[in-house]
Parts: structure tokens; C-alpha cells; sequence
């Protein structure tokens, strides 16, 4: 699926927090990142986790199926984002048969919106 045009979610995005985790976790192998493309994929990375993820889009929030790696285990799920009104983005981010959590990430300095 390609973004609408008006997709206010797609660019780098920055987790900066986390209410299962401390900062850190989320920064253990490298900065916690949040990834939104136009070509319907994106990718996550906290913790020890690594993943890509197909996601359907609107203008403010996106629901993504995901799978990946954590600490070499093959891991998979679901989720969304959506755009607060301070800009923030919330990530409910829930793992098949096992954690649920919510992220909250900042637009990273270096990314756009569309």
C-alpha cells in the first residue's frame, strides 16, 4: 500500500519512552528508532529488538502487522501509531501471545513530514 499524500506520520521518529521499559532498554544496541516509509513498509528498532512491518495508512494514525528479531528469537505482532496534538507519536506495540506496550516517540531533527 503506498501513502495518501497527506500522512502526516511518515519520516524518522525518535522513542523516547517507553511504559514497560526504562530509556535504558530502549537505547541497549543503538538509538530506539521508528521508521514510517511511503512504500507501505517501515522498521523498528529498541531493546534488542529489530523489525520491519507492513502498514495501512491515514492522515494521523497507522496499523502495522510486524516481524523481526529479539535477542535472536524470531518474534512477531501488531500494532499502530497515532499523532498527538503536541506532535508526539504514540505506538501501541503488542507482541503475538505475549507483551503489550505503549511507546511515545519525538520526530527525529532529521526527518520531514510529507
Amino acid at each position: 500500500m503506498t501513502a495518501p499524500i497527506d500522512c502526516q506520520i511518515i519520516g524518522r521518529w525518535r522513542i523516547v519512552g517507553a511504559d514497560l521499559w526504562e530509556r535504558d532498554y530502549l537505547d541497549l544496541v543503538g538509538p530506539a528508532t521508528f521508521i514510517v516509509a511511503t512504500n507501505g513498509r517501515g522498521e523498528i528498532t529498541f531493546g534488542a529488538l529489530q523489525a520491519g512491518f507492513d502498514i495501512g495508512y491515514s492522515r494521523t494514525i497507522i496499523h502495522f502487522t510486524w516481524r523481526g528479531f529479539d535477542e535472536m528469537d524470531e518474534v512477531a505482532g501488531t500494532g499502530s501509531a497515532e499523532l498527538l496534538d503536541d506532535g508526539a507519536l504514540e505506538i501501541e506495540f503488542i507482541f503475538d501471545q505475549g507483551d503489550e506496550a505503549i511507546l511515545t516517540a519525538v520526530r527525529d531533527s532529521f526527518s520531514a513530514a510529507c
